[in-house]
């Protein structure tokens, strides 16, 4: 090995080409050993690759690349080894290539991005395109299929991506639905441009039905992602005109699964155009997009399977005075977040003297609570609140809350009470302004605001924006909330604009912020699409507006996990001058991070020791939202910890319910330290020395956590899809604004999602059958009512007792034992082990059991539960840790079932049409 460069340096004076050459090649030999000192002639070298008619120069370039490689200017390298020509050898084996390969990768993704976004290839320089193309073909060849995908995505070739696909189908299709699957997630979870997304999710579709097997549980998912509803009516099309019966059970599972995830829009849309064709082969689909039967087997197995702990209600009532409004509201939450969905209102007809203390707003409140605690109830939801609508005599807040109810139990499904709801609307819009009339306005709007959530009908959008424009504080905040919803994710720039400025010409503050969040609710999933109005909202000088900012970023980004979603985020929390805007800045994080609920402890550690309790209140709540339902995660459970002792009581309420939150639907098994929870909860609210806001905090958590009759889970991604729960997540986000109006803290019940496993057939009935669960039954059973702990008993005092009295008793003690002793002595049978052993045997307790179809099975659980090897039923796609409506096939039709009856079935009065049947002539006789 030379030890120095320096000959071979001296002869790059040399006039001989040829001599420049040789000390080129010489150097090339040398350069990774003595590259420090040829570092000094480095300009000497780029002189001679600047020089085109030296024949040289690639070798020049590459011998530059080589030195600013060992510089660490990796820049400088990948720009002289793709000047090297041929000179650079990507099949070569050294640290040098693979590094630099890598880094032309990097560079390539950067520049064939930009080139999809603005259509200008110019900069992608024929070499670098080169080694891009021969590492992926150098991929395909090893049979890494999936490394060449991944690539392929991240720099926006689709036609590579699509090569790729069609050459696997056409050798191995088992291969390219597992790589079709793994492009799906790729989409799911990666940060691609919105109009890229589009694009490959649309190509993959093609793939799909390009395979002789396609598989339409996938395709149901780029329908929601895509929310396309030509999509999904060419599906069903396809699925129910074909001649293969057995693609019937899967378009009855595709509607299903479309009715958990997809848009209210896009069900409309799908359901007006398969009614438009007239036949009435389509009727039983169109019957499930309209959500009527999902509505109905959630409450039918929210109402059997009822499991609320009344006593911790009661005693919650019986410590918070009925007469404070904000206690009365506490418990009005507090009963309707406890019986979620179950249509049992007990609580309310048995506590008439306590409801009775309500006014004004707590009437509001309490009648709205009807519509959580009666959520889905559709066929009966009118009937029940017929009291209290505004047709009947009685006060203005139950009408108006009545009709907030309404939109609550119809909520994403409302088509069958807009019209009724509009009717409202338009009759009392021009008396906007009126004290009266604007009470019943704001139900009305907050109304037909959640059932036409998503639905984008301009209509609607006119109507609210005439009350909205009549500026009256009451009713026009309502209006501009509700406008957001029916408007959800559709990013109308016009609307919008209209929105901004309307925000911005209002004196009041709440219809403001009211505006502010609508846009932030159009702007759902939108991404860098709503980048400007992101801008614009978070540099205005109102800070209300800049609120609205931070919600817009928190949706738009919302489950990105978008590295400058949250770097944008953390600079407001710190630096705003406003604690509103501080606080929602640091909420938005949770958004930002639902699908990476586990780095967020991370991000927010720091911020829940700031010296400001707007932050840490943030912090809280973005712990709750990101981790919403996660159950026994120690990372963010270790940080409120000390926030629920924080001497600010509205820090303290935060913490409660963030706990709550995260620990909903958990028992002693799956979380040691529950029971330590819940009396905190009570603790809190029983305390005298506890303010009102930590109380009110308490006993809304103690409703969370036991949600739905302890049956329903925060729910904010869709497990079948794999696409986020969008109702979920605005219920969530409205529910933060009972900061400023306390009524809004009932759409927390969008956030409730049933914790089951629905086995349907093909006529939409419930049979009864059974599953397998592959668990200890105590694993995930109900948390044990209160009535069933036992309760400390106080300790009494001990009396001072005489020394010559405890030794007088520790004789008589010593006495009746040996004599105890002495009469063992006497009998002749050994003392029997077989009641000890068998007490022991009864405590272990089996790995498995089976448990009935419409029965409590909570998302931890559900990675346990099979059908049945030899059972009656299967599900009709393979059933992989599903919850939610599973529609079953019988492979024996022939013998009888016994059905479940659901709630609309027991609620209707008609009598059903008998079974055909024929007589026989005698019976005629």
């Amino acid at each position: 090995m030379a030890l120095t460069a320096s000959p071979y340096l001296a002869l790059l004076d040399e006039e001989d080409p040829s001599l420049k050459v040789y000390a080129l090649k010489s150097l090339d030999n040398v350069v990774d050993e003595l590259w420090s000192e040829i570092a000094n002639n480095l300009a000497d070298i780029e002189e001679l690759y600047e020089d085109t008619s030296f024949e040289g120069r690639d070798l020049a370039a590459l011998i530059a690349s080589k030195v600013y490689y060992n510089l660490g200017d990796y820049e400088s390298s990948v720009r002289f080894s793709l000047a090297s020509g041929d000179q650079f050898k990507i099949d070569e084996s050294s640290e040098f290539v693979e590094t630099i390969v890598s880094k032309c990768i990097e560079k390539y993704i950067e520049l064939s991005r930009e080139a999809y976004k603005t259509g200008d290839k110019s900069k992608l320089e024929p070499k670098l395109v080169n080694i891009f193309e021969k590492m992926l073909m150098k991929c395909i060849e090893q049979s890494n299929f999936s490394l060449a995908i991944g690539v392929a995505l991240e720099s926006y070739r689709l036609d590579i991506f699509e090569s790729i696909i069609n050459q696997q189908i056409s050798v191995k299709e088992e291969t390219s639905l597992q790589l079709i699957n793994y492009a799906l997630s790729c989409l799911s979870t990666i940060n691609y441009s919105t109009q890229f997304k589009n694009s490959a999710s649309h190509k993959l579709v093609e793939l799909i039905l390009k395979l002789k097997n396609p598989d339409f549980f996938m395709i149901t998912k780029l329908i929601v992602q895509l929310n396309d509803s030509n999509l999904s009516i060419k599906l069903f099309k396809s699925l129910a005109d074909g001649d293969d019966e057995k693609n019937i059970p899967i378009a009855y599972q595709v509607a299903f699964d479309l009715v958990q995830a997809a848009s209210q829009e896009l069900l409309n849309k799908t359901i007006a155009s398969l009614k438009s064709s007239g036949s009435d082969k389509y009727a039983k689909l169109i019957k499930i997009l309209s959500g009527i039967p999902s509505c109905d087997y959630d409450i039918t197995f929210l109402h059997n399977n009822n499991n609320t702990d009344a006593k911790i209600l009661n005693s919650s009532k019986t410590s918070l005075d009925g007469r404070s409004s904000m206690f009365h509201n506490a418990i009005s939450f507090m009963n309707a977040f406890l019986h979620a969905g179950t249509t049992d209102d007990s609580f309310l007809r048995k506590n008439l003297e306590w409801l009775g203390k309500s006014s004004n707003w707590s009437k509001f409140t309490a009648t709205a609570a009807l519509g959580v605690i009666h959520k889905g109830n559709l066929s009966q939801g009118k009937t029940i609140l017929e009291p209290y609508l505004p047709e009947r005599t009685g006060s203005h807040y139950s009408q108006g809350g009545s009709l907030f109810a309404l939109g609550l139990i119809f909520a994403g499904h409302g088509n069958e009470i807009i019209d009724y709801m509009r009717g409202h609307i338009v009759e009392k819009g021009s008396s906007a302004g009126n004290e009266e009339m604007d009470v019943i306005l704001h139900g009305g709007c907050l109304g037909i605001g959640v059932a036409a959530m998503g639905t984008s009908d301009e209509s609607i959008y006119e109507e609210l924006k005439t009350i909205l424009y009549s500026d009256s504080a009451v009713s026009g905040e309502a209006a501009a909330l509700a406008i957001g919803l029916v408007m959800l994710g559709s990013q109308n720039k016009e609307i919008i604009s209209d929105m901004i400025t309307y925000a911005r010409e209002t004196q009041h503050e709440n219809i403001t912020r009211g505006s502010s969040l609508a846009v932030a609710l159009m702007s759902f999933g939108k991404v860098e699409q709503a980048d400007a109005t992101i801008d614009e909202l978070i540099n205005e000088q109102n800070s209300n507006l800049r609120y609205g900012g931070c919600f817009t970023l928190a949706l738009a980004y919302c489950g990105t996990g978008d590295k400058k979603a949250i770097k944008k985020l953390l600079h407001v929390a710190v630096s705003d001058s406003s604690d509103d805007v501080r606080r929602a800045a640091v909420i938005a994080l949770g958004f930002v991070l639902i699908k990476d609920y586990k780095t967020i402890p991370s991000i927010v550690e720091l911020l829940a020791e700031s010296y400001n309790p707007h932050v840490r209140y943030g912090t809280a709540m973005a712990l709750g939202i990101s981790c919403a339902g996660k159950g026994n995660f120690s990372g963010a459970l270790d940080l409120l910890e000390p926030l629920t002792k924080d001497p600010v009581d509205f820090v303290r309420q935060g913490a409660l319910i963030a706990t709550s939150l995260i620990l909903i639907q958990q028992n002693e098994k799956t979380y040691p330290d529950l029971p330590k929870v819940k009396e905190s909860f009570a603790t809190v609210i029983g305390s005298k020395g506890q303010e009102g806001l930590a109380k009110f905090g308490a006993a809304l958590s103690q409703g969370i956590i036991d949600a739905g009759g302890r049956n329903v889970t925060i729910g904010l991604e869709n497990a079948h899809t794999g696409t986020l729960n969008v109702k979920g997540i605005v219920g969530l986000t409205l529910f933060l604004q009972s900061w400023y109006w306390f009524p809004l803290a009932h759409f927390l019940s969008l956030s409730f999602a049933p914790t089951t496993v629905i086995g349907v057939t093909q006529d939409l009935k419930i049979p009864k059958f059974q599953l397998n669960c592959n668990s200890k039954k105590s694993a995930f059973a109900y948390p044990p009512m209160s009535e069933d702990v036992k309760e400390k008993k106080a300790q009494k005092v001990e009396t001072a007792v005489l020394s010559t009295t405890i030794r007088a008793k520790q004789r008589a003690k010593k006495a009746a034992a040996e004599e105890k002793v002495e009469d063992k002595m006497d009998v002749d049978e050994p003392v029997k082990e077989e009641d000890n052993k068998s007490t022991e045997e009864e405590e272990v307790e089996e790995d498995h059991y089976e448990l009935d179809n419409l029965t409590r099975v909570i998302p931890t659980q559900l990675k346990y539960i099979s059908f049945i090897e030899k059972g009656r039923f299967k599900s009709v796609r393979e059933y992989s840790n599903s919850n939610g409506v599973v529609v079953l096939v019988d492979k024996t039709p022939s013998e009888k079932v016994e059905y479940i009856k659901t709630v609309r079935q027991l609620n209707d009065t008609e009598a059903a049409m008998p079974e055909p049947f024929t007589l026989t002539e005698e019976e005629l006789e």
